[in-house]
């Protein structure tokens, strides 16, 4: 939750920059207070272009847009978030910790605010894609909405997931963070750099993230927010053919499509190509205005 100082905060925070450094040198850090602490934003694109918020999954940080951040920042200012409490460079305030949805909603909120933009577009992956769904159905600052893979959307995680998740969950170590990596990606070449980060992060002291509810379906089926939502095929985190069949019951008019044969966890940088193409297309598309 912060920067220490023993031996494996060093190791997580050289590999943390060493991700970092291939955005290019003119990345912008800046450190955005909020109610629950202090939010690290790694910013990248020209000032005055139409704001793009990243938000990472559970366990990972800005850094793992590393393959996409410099694509986006042509034609968009770049702001990626370490989310407040889990690995990265932002704080938690003393006894100010996130603790439920709408605690959630608030932190952006006031980050979004605090970053001085009326409207912006949202994207996340994963956990950062469940937080930005809710985002969206409880704000009027989000003009797209882009999902990578999102869990506890639509449909539910994967028992065999979690079992295996289990051993690396209850007591990490870079071995079992590595072997499950491994296993999720179904031995795809994972990037050395971003396995390293995920491996030191074991030793990272994170805060006890907020878990469900699913967003409302009711909700969901009002949301008139362009969405753009992008599966990953081989994905063990959940089945993709029923997160697809769910969402686009509940969001017909999302831009659904299925990345084959890539897993869940370094989807950014495993199908960087088709990510960056498709994310690119959707948001400097013209915004549809629904009926």
């Amino acid at each position: 939750m912060h920067d220490g100082g023993d031996l494996m905060s060093e190791t997580f925070f050289d590999a943390y920059d060493e991700l970092l450094d291939r955005w290019g040198p003119d990345v912008e850090r800046l450190d955005v207070p909020t109610p629950y602490g202090t939010t690290r934003v790694n910013c990248l694109g020209p000032q005055g272009a139409p704001p793009l918020i990243l938000l990472p999954g559970g366990g990972d940080s800005a850094a793992s847009w590393f393959a996409n951040a410099p694509a986006w920042a042509r034609t968009h200012r770049v702001l990626a978030v370490d989310l407040i409490g889990d690995v990265g460079r932002s704080t938690v305030a003393r006894g100010r910790r996130i603790g439920s949805v709408a605690d959630l909603n608030r932190w952006l909120d006031t980050l979004i605010e605090e970053l001085g933009l009326e409207r912006t577009t949202l994207a996340g992956h994963s956990y950062g894609a469940w937080i930005a769904l809710h985002h969206a159905l409880a704000s009027s600052r989000v003009d797209r909405l882009a999902l990578l893979d999102p869990t506890s959307c639509f449909t539910g995680y994967r028992p065999g997931y979690l079992l295996h998740a289990l051993p690396m969950l209850l007591a990490p170590t870079p071995a079992r963070v590595r072997s499950f990596l491994g296993w999720e990606s179904r031995g795809a070449r994972l990037d050395p750099a971003w396995l390293a980060l995920q491996e030191a992060a074991a030793g990272f002291e994170k805060a006890r993230p907020v878990t469900g509810p699913r967003p409302d379906p009711e909700a969901v089926r009002d949301l008139r927010t362009p969405v753009l939502l992008l599966l990953a095929g081989g994905s063990r985190a959940h089945d993709t053919s029923r997160v697809a069949t769910a969402a686009a019951r509940l969001l017909p008019h999302a831009e659904l499509s299925v990345l084959p044969g890539t897993g869940h966890h370094g989807l950014q940088h495993l199908a960087a190509h088709e990510v960056n193409e498709k994310v690119g297309a959707f948001i400097g598309s013209p915004r549809r205005t629904e009926g």
